[in-house]
């Protein structure tokens, strides 16, 4: 079956992936926002629409999972 992403597709799934990561990993927003330098409504948005910067997309993957794992999408 073909499946046809567009770039609202990738970035709800990316959200989604990391939500569930903060989720597993017992973190409130708050404490991710803690430690992560990023605040609590900037998680709060992406977590609901996907939306927030590369710099901080990646701060919030090296926190909740492996960027090695990421790193290997550039390959």
């Amino acid at each position: 079956m073909l499946h046809l992403y567009d770039d609202i597709d990738a970035r709800l799934a990316l959200a989604a992936h990391l939500k569930q990561k903060r989720k597993d990993a017992k973190l409130s927003r708050r404490a991710l926002a803690e430690k992560s330098l990023i605040p609590e409504p900037t998680i709060r948005r992406f977590e609901n629409t996907g939306h927030i910067s590369l710099k901080n997309f990646l701060l919030l993957w090296m926190i909740l999972d492996d960027i090695a794992r990421f790193m290997e999408l550039t390959k």
